[in-house]
């Protein structure tokens, strides 16, 4: 018998099968993960034994009619006081809008639906924008004042104002799960709803999202 416990002759035993088996199925596993993180919502599963469908119960949160990515909340809820800066530094928080309608859309400078929906926040604040209704448009983007400032004059931007949280911390504090995201918040300062991903804010179902947030509440009929 030699020292690794094989007869005179016979093959020796190595380590190195079973290790690179281990490592090899190491890297299997951390694929199976990375793909199931990373794999989009609306990519279907293939194969001959696909899972049965999950159970949810239905979605009865109320929408706003011809704009169906819209939520309202149940009841209008208080939000995060985030801190911001305007296009010259000056510090401003979402108070500093009170006694006015908000339309608060989150965005970034790396974010190509920002991009393509940003003319249409800015069409609707040239035609509804006045003392009791803003688009606040709010760069959540490291790069500050300057990138946000060049995204925005790239677009042609004529109407919104210049905000930006160098910080990014708004966007964890008001719990946007992605860029865009756009938050309707009423005269006290609380959320009626938002829509999370980019729309078309100068439709016809967006002007009346906005016009009916602003109408007086209609009188009760004898």
């Amino acid at each position: 018998m030699n020292e690794n416990g094989n007869a005179p002759g016979a093959p020796q035993r190595s380590t190195a099968v079973p290790i690179a088996l281990a490592a090899v199925a190491a890297l299997v596993g951390f694929a199976a993960v990375y793909g199931t993180l990373d794999r989009p919502d609306n990519t279907s599963l293939t194969g001959n034994a696909a899972p049965a469908p999950e159970k949810h119960a239905p979605d009865t949160r109320r929408r706003a009619p011809g704009l169906p990515a819209f939520v309202y909340k149940a009841t209008p809820e208080p939000l995060a006081d985030v801190n911001f800066v305007d296009g010259t530094g000056a510090p401003k928080t979402l108070k500093d809008f009170r006694g006015k309608t908000v339309l608060l859309n989150l965005w970034a400078t790396w974010c190509a639906p920002c991009r393509e929906e940003m003319p249409s926040l800015d069409r609707l604040q040239a035609e509804l924008g006045s003392d009791t209704f803003e688009v606040v448009a709010l760069a959540v983007d490291r790069t500050g004042l300057d990138a946000a400032r060049r995204f925005l004059d790239g677009i042609e931007v004529k109407t919104l104002a210049l905000y930006a949280d160098p910080t990014t911390r708004s966007g964890s504090a008001l719990k946007a799960i992605g860029m865009p995201t756009t938050i309707l918040i009423d005269a006290e300062g609380r959320e009626i709803g938002r829509l999370s991903g980019p729309a078309e804010w100068d439709s016809e179902a967006a002007k009346r999202l906005i016009t009916d947030t602003l109408a007086p509440p209609a009188a009760a009929s004898n």
